[in-house]
């Protein structure tokens, strides 16, 4: 069973694959727009390239990261754009989709709730033998977001892989 995390951002939206028999990540990285380019062009980027890595990898599952309220509304209207269009990816491939807020990420990941975003990175490295932390910061998020998905759904580990 591969998830497909995402930590959804109009300007950068990090993704991660992960196979839950390890848990070992198969791909991680960052889909950019340019913020010169008009809003429906930035989001059509956006869905193409998602939808193209949902076609390559085959999640069975998608794990994205709740919006939440954030001082800065145009921020948050632009997370909150681009998580819609992850969910509409997900959703169109017939995907489970979960959404995980961020406090529910940190406790999964580093079972503190109020963990920092470098004590997060860290054990997303260890939990899933990375040599090093993914870079930028929205790739390792998005696996974050993937690994909380694994350890909080109904999935669970048994011989020989995952099972409902």
């Amino acid at each position: 069973m591969f998830v497909l995390g995402i930590d959804p951002g109009l300007t950068t939206t990090g993704f991660g694959v992960i196979d839950a028999s390890g848990p070992s990540m198969v791909t991680v990285g960052v889909i950019r727009t340019h913020k010169d380019k008009p809003l429906g062009a930035r989001l059509a980027e956006l869905y193409a390239d998602l939808s193209a890595i949902v076609d390559e990898f085959a999640p069975t599952a998608v794990a994205i990261e709740r919006v939440f309220v954030n001082k800065n509304l145009q921020t948050a209207m632009s997370v909150a754009r681009a998580s819609g269009v992850a969910i509409l990816v997900a959703a169109q491939a017939g995907l489970e989709v979960a959404e995980i807020t961020p406090t529910q990420v940190k406790s999964a990941v580093c079972g503190n709730g109020a963990a920092d975003k470098v004590q997060v990175q860290k054990m997303v490295a260890s939990r899933l033998n990375l040599t090093g932390i993914p870079k930028p910061a929205d790739a390792a998020d998005a696996l974050a977001v993937a690994l909380s998905f694994l350890q909080t759904s109904r999935y669970h580990l048994a011989s020989g892989g995952l099972s409902a």
